[in-house]
């Protein structure tokens, strides 16, 4: 375990969904509506937090159906539906406190991604990777190694801050330090995958450095 505290970072690498913003709700609607269109039990949609939608798709389709177009369909589903997404608590201040250290890296289409991120009333960071970079998804370790390719980095001296197990065994295999948040997962579930473990951005503070960004806890209020 790293003591995220006690290090100073050259790169935060932040989720989007569930970390900056909360689209639970999105994507719970169009996906158990594109499961039911398609005779797929919704209890099987558990467990694909984080990972890309082909990805889900193929796992869920039969062999010989038409993948491609499955896909563009629970992808045009979820653009459509934005109704509710809002930013997290802390995300605002995460954003603006690492500055251009930071990079956003999602699962999600660089379009919903973008859309997301406006409903939410959040500026994406100047670096953002999205499905579209990858050929392999979270939790393979490609798409935070992509992150911090994009910002020169060295991933190891990167944190990456994730809601879903898929993304921490992501960051964690680029070699990344990890934070958690609790917002779509339980404790038990990231705390075996990450440094640390928090409710959301709130409970953290990022400040800016001449070397990197320091991560400290916030102040408890009553």
């Amino acid at each position: 375990m790293r003591d995220i505290t006690a290090e100073t970072f050259e790169a935060v690498l932040f989720d989007n969904d569930g970390t900056l913003t909360d689209s639970t709700a999105v994507v719970e609607r169009a996906w158990r509506a594109w499961a039911l269109d398609r005779g797929i039990p919704v209890e099987r949609l558990k467990g694909f937090h984080g990972v890309p939608s082909r990805s889900i798709v193929t796992a869920l389709l039969e062999p010989g159906d038409d993948i491609d177009l499955a896909t563009a369909d629970i992808d045009a589903r979820e653009l459509q539906d934005l109704e509710g997404v809002v930013a997290l608590p802390g995300a605002a201040q995460a954003l603006e406190a690492v500055g251009e250290r930071a990079a956003m890296v999602t699962s999600a289409t660089r379009e919903l991604a973008r859309l997301r991120l406006t409903a939410a009333g959040l500026r994406p960071p100047a670096v953002l990777l999205t499905a579209e970079d990858f050929t392999r998804g979270k939790p393979d370790p490609q798409p935070y190694l992509l992150g911090a390719e994009r910002l020169g980095v060295d991933p190891v001296r990167c944190l990456v801050v994730e809601d879903a197990p898929a993304g921490l065994r992501s960051g964690r295999a680029a070699g990344a330090a990890t934070l958690a948040v609790t917002t779509t997962s339980s404790a038990d579930e990231l705390a075996p995958l990450a440094d640390h473990v928090v409710t959301d951005l709130s409970a953290v503070q990022f400040s800016l450095t001449a070397d990197g960004v320091r991560v400290s806890l916030a102040p408890v209020t009553a």
